[in-house]
């Protein structure tokens, strides 16, 4: 995939495919004979938070303090979007869980989003977290709150901040088996 000057391994999928097979296992300084998979999704990442900000004519509230598009919930039901390239119906929705689950690859632009969304919109933080997503432009907020997304969200949040998961995970001797098994080194 390219976009811009980024060049990564991904296919038209949303960010989420990035952002799950990092949640338990530690790809940092491993690789397999094809790629660095975490410099991959940091790479991936970074071309995503860029995607955003170009659309910023068509929604005017995407910047480098509000971005992040993933499958979620939508005003008109539940959307696979995302991008690079355009993917889905995109409407101008912001999905939390995209800077959230994306926190180990790009930690100050990903706190930045979320420190936004928590100051400015209100209505996207509830008792539970961030809603599953939201649209400055027209003032929906998903109603909803998807213990997916908070996962996701939570995992990474964890995994930036100490590497606690990852550390625990890696632990297990079959998941460190299991890479090796897969050609990481």
């Amino acid at each position: 995939m390219k976009f811009q000057e980024f060049e990564y391994i991904s296919g038209h999928d949303p960010l989420f495919t990035h952002q799950y097979s990092h949640a338990w296992f530690d790809f940092r300084q491993k690789r397999d004979a094809y790629a660095d998979y975490f410099a991959n999704s940091v790479t991936a990442t970074e071309a995503h938070k860029r995607f955003c900000i170009s659309l910023r004519d068509e929604f005017p509230d995407y910047s480098a303090h509000l971005w992040g598009i993933t499958s979620s919930d939508s005003a008109a039901g539940y959307q696979a979007w995302g991008g690079p390239p355009r993917m889905g119906r995109l409407d101008g929705s912001v999905v939390p869980c995209a800077a959230g689950g994306s926190l180990p690859f790009l930690q100050e632009d990903c706190m930045l989003v979320l420190r936004t969304i928590r100051e400015c919109y209100p209505k996207a933080w509830g008792r539970y977290g961030f809603v599953d997503a939201f649209n400055p432009l027209t003032g929906w907020y998903n109603p909803d709150v998807l213990g997916i997304d908070l996962g996701i969200t939570m995992l990474m949040a964890e995994n930036a901040r100490s590497g606690f998961v990852w550390d625990t995970f890696m632990k297990n001797k079959d998941a460190g088996r299991a890479m090796e098994k897969a050609g990481f080194k």
